[in-house]
């Protein structure tokens, strides 16, 4: 028996998408922001916050 007239009906293959953010860049991003945080928190304590705290 010939299977030339059967249709298979497959879900299609996800192709995997590019990471839009290359790992160095990624890097270089999550040490910017710690280091803004640590200058913001700096910021807070030597010109906002009360000088009564310690």
């Amino acid at each position: 028996m010939s299977d030339d007239n059967i249709v298979k009906f497959e879900r299609r293959k996800l192709k995997p998408q590019p990471s839009a953010v290359s790992q160095m860049k990624r890097k270089a991003l999550t040490w910017s922001a710690v280091i803004a945080g640590l200058v913001l928190v700096w910021a807070y304590y030597q010109f906002i916050a009360p000088p009564g705290l310690p």
